[in-house]
């Protein structure tokens, strides 16, 4: 399997790629979320938004995380609008999100173009308890389809993931387990290139090789592209990984 890692601008160089060339976008994009106003959406950094004040880490942030409401939804439907571009007939988005953003996050993927096809929950069993109500303890993963589903393949995967990222190993602040990513990466036909448009820490990439399909990703973080670059080549230099050639 073979990886590509391009550094900068997401909607930027996705204009730059070819038509018909991915075959499952599965991403984590910013959430320009938490917060009930616009002052706390907007005016704190992803660090203060999404850890506890008594976290014991000093993860770096990264940028994008404070449009307001209607910015974020434009947005995010046109970089889904360039990955519809991209991917093949029956190939499937996949896009990661919080309860505050899933209304928007269901808009743009409709307004990209992509048939909604499903909503899967992902519960973190380590979260906290939230006194006085319910634990926040999930996000959501909206399924979208380039026209209609591949029924084809003899593929049957959970409509409900359950795990937590350890700390121990956690290098990023929105980190998602790397056990929940090679479920959904099976999404993706095996051979076949998967396009992570907001890469992070290497997660998507490090799923994607493991499960024996090509990975491309985007970061603009200077700091996440070094992370993870360094993933990725870990994962090709593995013992046990048959190594076609990282594309550079």
């Amino acid at each position: 399997m073979a990886y590509t890692l391009h550094r900068g601008d997401a909607l930027t160089v996705l204009t730059r790629l070819a038509d018909h060339s991915i075959d499952a976008v599965i991403t984590d994009p910013p959430y320009n979320s938490g917060g009930r106003t616009s002052s706390e959406r907007t005016g704190r950094t992803p660090r203060a938004k999404y850890t506890s004040s008594d976290a014991a880490h000093d993860l770096a942030d990264f940028p994008g995380d404070n449009r307001d409401q209607r910015s974020y939804i434009r947005w995010l439907a046109e970089l889904l609008t360039e990955a519809y571009r991209l991917t093949r007939e029956h190939g499937s988005a996949l896009v990661f999100s919080d309860w505050r953003q899933g209304p928007a996050t269901s808009d743009a993927l409709q307004m990209a173009g992509w048939t909604w096809t499903g909503v899967m929950p992902w519960r973190k069993p380590t979260a906290r308890p939230r006194k006085g109500g319910f634990k926040q303890d999930c996000e959501y993963v909206y399924w979208g389809v380039k026209g209609t589903v591949d029924r084809s393949r003899d593929l049957y995967l959970p409509g409900f993931f359950t795990a937590s990222q350890p700390r121990k190993d956690r290098v990023h602040i929105t980190q998602k387990p790397v056990e929940v990513m090679r479920q959904l990466v099976q999404i993706c036909p095996e051979g076949g290139t998967v396009l992570d448009p907001f890469t992070g820490s290497g997660s998507t990439g490090v799923a994607a090789l493991r499960e024996g399909r090509h990975f491309i990703g985007i970061e603009l973080s200077r700091h996440y592209a070094d992370l993870a670059e360094e993933r990725l080549r870990g994962e090709l230099s593995r013992d046990d990984f048959v190594l076609v050639g990282p594309e550079k």
